[in-house]
């Protein structure tokens, strides 16, 4: 009975997909990160790219970035990937993703400006 669902076990039948595609792909955020990877470093933060293929949701964690920085008091403009090659150069497999000073963050979510500026926080920025 284990062909539908049947014979599955508590703890498998209460987990919930955690991506749009309903592939099962795991979202993914940083403990930590480098301080700083670069002399132009402002408060430990050197650069931060948003990755992803052109889609909404990568539009709107980019928008969402630029109003974190923003409200943060940051004047770091966020680079927006797009290239195949360099996104898969970081290991990231869902999309959108975060990178901050060269190490992802975040990847397979769409952070609100609110809980990416917590993330910065945690990262010790």
């Amino acid at each position: 009975m284990r062909l539908f669902g049947f014979g599955k076990r508590k703890e498998e039948r209460g987990k919930a997909v955690a991506c749009a595609c309903n592939g099962g792909c795991e979202t993914y955020e940083a403990e930590n990160v480098n301080i700083s990877c670069c002399n132009e470093a402002s408060n430990g933060i050197c650069c931060i790219k948003v990755l992803g293929s052109g889609c909404k949701n990568c539009h709107a964690l980019l928008e969402n970035t630029k109003t974190a920085l923003n409200n943060m008091g940051l004047s770091i403009q966020p680079e927006y990937v797009t290239d195949m090659k360099k996104i898969m150069a970081y290991g990231v497999m869902s999309m959108p993703a975060l990178v901050v000073n060269e190490k992802v963050v975040s990847m397979g979510k769409v952070l609100k400006a609110a809980d990416m500026e917590k993330l910065l926080h945690k990262l010790g920025y």
